[in-house]
């Protein structure tokens, strides 16, 4: 490996990588299904549920044909509430920021709602570093859909060529294989080590400090 960082560019992946929103997404979860009388999921619960998009997840814990009612009660919710306990994870801001002093284009894909995303983009003070904030809503398409991660290539304005897609779950991995980036990840989300590994990540490490000692930045 040389000397600088081994890639061109960076797309990051935001629950579970770059923040820690948890505490907010487990809150809202309780918050809808105890509504709607059904019992309150626990933490491990929610989190093994998350990661491809808030339709797929709530509805692995309501019953058929409920699932409008619930996202209804779920999103305004997540609106008043989504900017509280949500927190950079440790080593987030230094590596993002030594990303961009290498004059390295940056971005953030996720399958948290876009505008919701960039708000806490904006919060947490990540937005001058990156040239995009894509997530759901923003195009037909979540990851791993090749279709979204070259949609966030595109506005950042590079190719797949030398690229990272780094993230914290299989459906990182998956968008990276599938969109022609080299897939990362940190073992600070939803799956541990060896899931990634066995997922088919190109390396895995235990937080972004580590990461960013790898990539020499």
């Amino acid at each position: 490996m040389s000397s600088g960082p081994p890639f061109r560019s960076f797309l990051f992946d935001l629950d579970g990588t770059l923040i820690d929103h948890f505490t907010a997404i487990h809150r809202s979860y309780v918050h809808t299904l105890t509504t709607m009388g059904l019992p309150a999921p626990t933490p491990a619960q929610v989190r093994a549920a998350v990661g491809g998009g808030i339709e797929n997840a709530i509805a692995k814990f309501v019953p058929p044909g409920r699932l409008d009612e619930a996202l209804g009660l779920y999103r305004p919710y997540w609106d008043r509430t989504m900017l509280d306990d949500v927190v950079l994870m440790p080593g987030a801001a230094a590596l993002v920021r030594a990303v961009a002093a290498a004059g390295l284009p940056a971005g953030v894909i996720t399958n948290k709602v876009g505008p919701s995303s960039r708000l806490i983009c904006n919060r947490l003070q990540l937005t001058p570093y990156l040239r995009v904030v894509a997530g759901a809503n923003d195009t037909p398409w979540l990851k791993p859909e090749p279709k979204f991660t070259a949609y966030a290539l595109d506005q950042m304005g590079v190719g797949a060529e030398g690229g990272v897609l780094i993230g914290d779950s299989p459906f990182d991995i998956a968008a990276a294989h599938q969109g022609g980036l080299t897939a990362w990840c940190v073992a600070t989300g939803t799956h541990t080590d060896p899931e990634l590994r066995a997922a088919g990540a190109d390396a895995v490490f235990p937080d972004l400090r580590a990461l960013q000692a790898g990539l020499k930045l």
